[in-house]
């Protein structure tokens, strides 16, 4: 490849798009949590934002064609993005975070094993009804 770019793997994953009804909310809660997974700021336009991770990236949009004010994780469609998070004690650390930047912790009761007991992860919720897993390294 004499362009200089690198390879990529086909059928990986470009980009994500959600659809949020509020992009200042947005801002606050997954600015906040991609940001402290090492995504950085790519885009920038009136009505949305994006964060890019590697060749892969993440728009957060307030689009005028919206049909709702809210997601519904348990309705047909997106229940929930994962994210690799680091180590068992970064999970911990961004779980006491959250709820400064508007996520709620799902499931506490089970909280980290609610995906299983050979899983250490974070579920979280925000205001807007979105659902994210922050997924500890097991090694």
């Amino acid at each position: 490849m004499g362009s200089g770019r690198r390879s990529l793997t086909l059928g990986a994953l470009h980009h994500v798009e959600v659809w949020v009804p509020d992009l200042g909310v947005s801002m606050r809660s997954w600015g906040w949590l991609l940001g402290q997974l090492g995504w950085t700021p790519f885009q920038e336009w009136p009505a949305g934002r994006s964060w890019r991770l590697g060749p892969t990236y993440l728009v957060l949009e307030e689009s005028p064609a919206l049909s709702g004010r809210r997601h519904d994780r348990l309705a047909p469609g997106l229940n929930h993005l994962a994210f690799h998070a680091g180590p068992p004690a970064a999970v911990d650390r961004l779980v006491e975070e959250a709820p400064g930047y508007g996520w709620t912790l799902l499931f506490p009761d089970r909280h980290p094993h609610a995906g299983g007991p050979d899983t250490y992860a974070a579920y979280l919720t925000d205001g807007q009804g979105y659902e994210v897993e922050l997924v500890a390294a097991t090694s």
